[in-house]
């Protein structure tokens, strides 16, 4: 049995759950998330708590039953607070701004890379070479800044491109001089 999937998800002060048979709606200060939780586990709230447990013992229910909580937790914990990645662009004449809703970077290609956020996300820019990725959903925060990295990942060289904020780039020596 999971050790996960056993704890019970605290509903904090100003977040409004609803269960529906199969469907989580968390709803706070953030916005809206729904989850969808498959038949092989049981969703109930009990004394301000969500708890999961499984509704057969088959190992599909074993598997199931870390991930749903684990998705569960992050939309109450997406409601109340919100989830955030961060990225830093190093590179000469590498910059981002924001045009409108629009984020417009400048990575050295010969035109400006335009990224428009999908729905419920907002993305900032501080110092034109910080970005910050932020919304209610977590895995929508991650595939936006994972998309925005892939637009000029960092070379192993120079170190040029865009990261995550703390992400560590292994350098590689390059060239060796003629004898």
């Amino acid at each position: 049995m999971s050790r996960i999937g056993k704890k019970p998800i605290e509903i904090p002060q100003g977040v409004e759950i609803k269960i529906e048979g199969q469907t989580v709606t968390a709803k706070g200060p953030q916005g809206t998330e729904v989850v969808e939780v498959r038949p092989e586990v049981a969703v109930k709230v009990e004394e301000n708590q969500i708890i999961l447990s499984k509704a057969s013992d088959s190992r599909e229910a074993d598997a199931l039953f870390g991930l749903f909580r684990t998705l569960v937790a992050n939309a109450v914990h997406g409601v109340k607070e919100g989830f955030e990645k961060k990225l830093e662009i190093q590179g000469v004449g590498y910059r981002a701004n924001m045009e409108g809703k629009n984020l417009n970077l400048a990575l050295g290609y010969s035109h400006p890379v335009v990224v428009e956020p999908p729905e419920g996300i907002t993305i900032t820019v501080e110092a034109n070479t910080k970005i910050s990725v932020k919304g209610s959903n977590k895995q929508t925060v991650g595939d936006v800044a994972a998309f925005i990295r892939s637009k000029r990942p960092p070379e192993v060289y120079k170190g040029k491109g865009v990261r995550y904020e703390g992400e560590y780039i292994r350098r590689k020596a390059g060239k060796a001089g003629k004898k």
